[in-house]
């Protein structure tokens, strides 16, 4: 029998900081049948430790419910863990010189796959060119995905072998040409080591404190062969929980996968990196109003036959004018099949990070749950960020509205895109309540609840997501800092550790302090991760 298949232990844990609503000053959890049984004080935990099969003694540590990453593209993000990653590199020489390393160390791959670069961020502001790729991988067939994987620059060879014409093609490849040689790359591909990248992914997820993460699949993205490979190596092996979502508007075909939804990456736009997302006014930096792939009659059919079906809907949506195009499909829809019923689908929307008052209303009007991004903002925020460069300061300013999605009732659900940003679940948190714009941010606490509960609600589990009786015993333990209680009042300056609060307290994210560590962590009563030591 699997480890994820045998029947979970009872756990008591004692001697730490359980963070549980039922009892803002637990210290002992016991866990029974993959669920928590009891949370309460160290001294009622003496009742339990001999009905139990391991005690765990937390010394002090933190135990809060597993985070949920809400946004991920699992395979790629173990391509990243074990390949070619970009994203650190400093400048256009640096990340040419860790091409060519890479190259010379992988003789044998038929492709050669990179990812990370951000042109918008290296001295000089310009990507590689091909000639460039070309003599630093020897004349090998070579796929590098931008940051946002919104578009991509390539060699002669990977064009080679790339059927149809694809245009110009010295500058970063974007929308249907980006789409062919991203197909002509992933099929060179061995399942062995697909299956490689979703297991490192997986174990790093555990590692953070990540128990369940929303897969976000689809034709344009990766294959119908990786989607249900990553689903099936996921129920059979210990780790994370996977929940899929397949990125396509036939719904027959997501049922068939075995997908919750036909949502996640459903392309209504791009990026702002990659000049791609669909904006009502021109870009600052370039004379164009970005790409629209589907219209809100599109929206409105998938919308309706989604929820007519059963499943979630739901759509890749940056810019302002995507997100109009959404909320108006959405509307059309709910006008044909009653706003109750597309209330209580729950239909997403991924990205979501230009909107104006009027599209937050009609989230909070259509029950969309927004699924979002902080890093986003932490990585191309601010007055020098990559946002003001491509919009101008004024509507920078206006992305990732957090506060504003709350203060109307949106749900959130807390995400990295991963690999466009790292697994990071506390830096994730940080990020939302030290936006680059003040009056975006929100509270830890309210952030923390995104990236737990809300990836739950968000998939229509409202009893998870949380360490109280009968909840799913997905946890994590921490070693952390002392405690704190952000005051109610304030979104993030003053805090109190006053326990007549009777709020839980949560690790002290100011940025330039440490984020907490992850121990352990558990997955419906079963062990996933132990950190080395402990």
């Amino acid at each position: 029998m699997s480890e994820s298949t045998a029947q979970p232990k009872t756990v008591l844990l004692r001697r730490g900081e359980v963070h549980s609503p039922a009892d803002p000053f637990a210290t002992a959890m016991v866990v029974e049948r993959g669920q928590v049984a009891w949370v309460g004080s160290e001294g009622a935990a003496d009742a339990f430790a001999d009905g139990v099969d391991e005690v765990v003694d937390l010394d002090g540590a933190l135990v809060t419910p597993a985070f949920t990453d809400a946004h991920v593209h699992t395979t790629a993000t173990g391509l990243a863990l074990t390949g070619l990653d970009l994203s650190g590199a400093p400048s256009l020489e640096t990340a040419l010189a860790l091409v060519r390393d890479f190259a010379a160390a992988r003789p044998d791959d038929r492709v050669l796959l990179g990812h990370g670069w951000d042109a918008s961020r290296w001295p000089g502001g310009r990507p590689p060119t091909r000639a460039e790729l070309d003599e630093a991988t020897g004349n090998r067939p070579l796929y590098l995905s931008r940051i946002d994987v919104h578009s991509a620059v390539v060699t002669t060879a990977l064009l080679d072998m790339t059927p149809g014409d694809l245009g110009a093609v010295d500058a970063p490849l974007v929308a249907g040409a980006h789409h062919a040689v991203r197909a002509t790359a992933l099929a060179s591909i061995t399942p062995a080591q697909r299956v490689e990248g979703q297991r490192a992914a997986l174990a790093h997820a555990a590692s953070l404190g990540i128990g369940t993460v929303h897969e976000c699949g689809g034709p344009d993205i990766s294959s119908e062969d990786d989607f249900t490979g990553l689903v099936r190596l996921a129920a059979e092996e210990a780790g994370p929980r996977v929940v899929g979502y397949w990125a396509e508007q036939d719904v027959t075909k997501a049922r068939e996968l075995g997908a919750l939804g036909a949502a996640g990456d459903l392309f209504v736009d791009g990026a702002l990196g990659s000049h791609t997302a669909c904006l009502h006014q021109p870009y600052a930096d370039a004379a164009h109003t970005g790409t629209a792939y589907l219209d809100a009659g599109a929206v409105a059919a998938h919308v309706t036959a989604c929820t007519e079906a059963g499943l979630q809907a739901g759509f890749h949506a940056i810019g302002d004018a995507a997100v109009t195009a959404v909320v108006e499909g959405v509307r059309s829809a709910a006008g044909k099949v009653g706003l109750a019923r597309v209330r209580a689908a729950r239909h997403r929307v991924e990205h979501a990070e230009m909107l104006s008052p009027d599209t937050v209303a009609a989230f909070a009007e259509l029950g969309l749950t927004a699924s979002v991004q902080p890093a986003f903002d932490a990585l191309w925020g601010g007055e020098e960020g990559m946002y003001v460069t491509r919009l101008g300061a004024e509507r920078a300013r206006s992305l990732n509205p957090f506060a504003a999605l709350l203060r109307a009732g949106v749900p959130l659900a807390f995400g990295s895109d991963s690999p466009v940003t790292p697994l990071d679940p506390w830096g994730t948190v940080r990020a939302a309540a030290f936006h680059h714009t003040p009056e975006h941010r929100v509270s830890v606490r309210a952030a923390f609840t995104a990236h737990t509960r809300g990836g739950w609600r968000a998939i229509g589990r409202d009893d998870a997501g949380v360490l109280v009786p009968g909840a799913p015993a997905d946890y994590a333990v921490w070693r952390t800092d002392e405690l704190v209680v952000q005051a109610p009042d304030d979104r993030v300056a003053r805090w109190s550790t006053d326990p007549r609060s009777g709020t839980p307290g949560l690790p002290d994210l100011t940025p330039g302090r440490d984020l907490p560590v992850c121990l352990r962590t558990v997955v419906g009563g079963r062990t996933v991760f132990v950190r080395p030591g402990e």
